[in-house]
């Protein structure tokens, strides 16, 4: 029982602590195909760690509707991490959510986001906000398809279950594979990535995420882009660990936790590479595309979910 709370401790830790890395790589790799030098692995550390040391200017037209947001965020984050396995099956929450409890833990901190960017009274919060509330509304609908096709396998919705079933073989059913591709598109939407959005990025008119943050700083700020660093790696997560969960860890033995470890690690981090190209050989895409891209994601996983049925599977 001490083994199985430490490890439950150490997966929260783990997941806080390598979210931040994660982004670092991700925007090196990017320098790297631009022939840049870049920023360092753990400079993303070093701006959280500025920020969170820095006073907080805060407008005097805001409400405590963006006061409570960061906190609310980091929180809602905070929680869903404890519902998702990452080099376990073990989830510290999992008798209390499922996959449902996930999407709507990440529906709540974008509401009270877009809330913030609309209550600082800026054009371009506002502007930033119905944005994401657009994107938003395809985005959920397109991941319960993707996820739930997998669970009609399983027979069940708990992320830990989903993941020990398919841990000892690799699925290549249509049904699978057409989840795993819109689930694919859905995971570069919903962690604000070219071609939906760019992170690096603060231009007015084409600018999502980064409208909202605008008005943020210090300490608010620090916790709402640790926050996007913790949900960018939780949603690599769910891509690797509910579709290709090879290596995780079923038991409490430390050969086990090892090798979930370094298969974990090895898993987001090959898609936080491949994120990283596809950022470099494509541009972003007009707005009004936008929709059209997130609409074949979720046809995609309405397919899939169709070809459980008919195919039996």
């Amino acid at each position: 029982m001490t083994s199985k709370i430490a490890i439950v401790i150490g997966q929260l830790l783990f997941v806080m602590a390598l979210a931040p890395l994660l982004s670092g790589v991700i925007k090196k790799t990017k320098a790297s195909f631009q022939t840049r030098q870049g920023p360092g692995f753990l400079q993303v550390y070093r701006d959280i760690y500025k920020w969170f040391h820095k006073d907080s200017v805060i407008s005097e037209h805001t409400s405590w509707i963006f006061i409570v947001t960061p906190y609310i965020y980091f929180s809602a984050l905070f929680v869903a991490a404890l519902l998702i396995p990452t080099f376990t099956t073990v989830q510290p929450l999992g008798f209390a959510g499922d996959v449902i409890a996930v999407i709507y833990l990440f529906a709540l901190g974008r509401f009270f986001m877009s809330l913030a960017g609309l209550d600082a009274g800026s054009a371009f919060g506002g502007m930033a906000s119905s944005r994401e509330a657009a994107v938003s509304s395809v985005i959920e609908p397109a991941m319960m398809l993707a996820i739930f096709s997998v669970a009609l396998v399983v027979g069940s919705t708990n992320l830990g279950i989903i993941s020990e079933t398919f841990s000892s073989e690799i699925v290549f059913n249509l049904s699978h594979i057409l989840a795993f591709m819109a689930m694919a598109v859905v995971t570069v939407a919903e962690t604000g990535r070219i071609p939906v959005d760019n992170p690096d990025t603060h231009l007015e008119l084409t600018m999502v995420h980064e409208g909202m943050l605008l008005e943020y700083s210090g300490k608010e700020l620090a916790l709402m882009m640790w926050g996007a660093s913790i949900k960018q790696l939780l949603v690599y997560s769910l891509l690797v660990n509910v579709f290709f969960p090879i290596g995780i860890a079923n038991n409490f033995d430390f050969i086990s936790i090892l090798i979930g470890l370094l298969s974990f690690i090895s898993k987001v981090f090959f898609v936080g590479i491949i994120v990283a190209v596809i950022e470099t050989s494509f541009v972003k895409m007009r707005f009004f595309k936008i929709p059209d891209l997130l609409a074949g994601a979720f046809m995609l996983g309405l397919l899939s979910l169709v070809s459980n049925y008919v195919l039996g599977r």
